[in-house]
């Protein structure tokens, strides 16, 4: 009766401490120059400047638009908060994109054409193997982030 009794009080000890441990803070930071203005990037594993695995949440305001690019690696992506709008090809086509609600996922092939925009605040996770590259169609379409240019 007393091991019973021991391991329910270790069993219970043990489930109070995973209980009460919190996950690390996610640590949001400006997004690279790369995105418009006013995104927002936290990574949460790996380094995506090497070549290795890494996940980032990307934080878009609503209306942002990311003009048709590319990726030199498939991304998986995931809808955490918002709705998430996708297309393939060179233009912006509203009516024809795939909207992605919170809890989609969906994954950006490698050197597809694609576009993107945040139907309200919008929080995406990009899973992929680095480096992250991303290459706009139209290198006009590189966002200009200083105010003095």
């Amino acid at each position: 009766m007393r091991s019973r009794f021991a391991l329910a009080l270790l069993a219970s000890l043990i489930l109070t401490g995973v209980a009460s441990a919190q996950a690390p803070a996610i640590k949001w930071g400006p997004a690279p120059a790369v995105f418009p203005a006013g995104t927002r990037m936290a990574v949460l594993q790996g380094d995506p400047s090497q070549a290795a695995m890494f996940t980032v949440r990307i934080e878009l305001p609503a209306g942002m638009r990311v003009a048709p690019h590319f990726h030199p690696t498939d991304e998986q992506l995931t809808v955490i908060s918002g709705t998430f709008l996708v297309g393939m090809g060179d233009s912006i086509i509203v009516s024809k994109a795939m909207v992605l609600p919170t809890g989609a996922f969906a994954t950006a092939p490698a050197n597809a054409h694609h576009w993107a925009m945040a139907r309200g605040r919008t929080v995406v996770q990009v899973s992929a193997i680095g480096p992250f590259v991303l290459t706009y169609v139209n290198p006009k379409d590189m966002p200009n982030q200083t105010a003095s240019k």
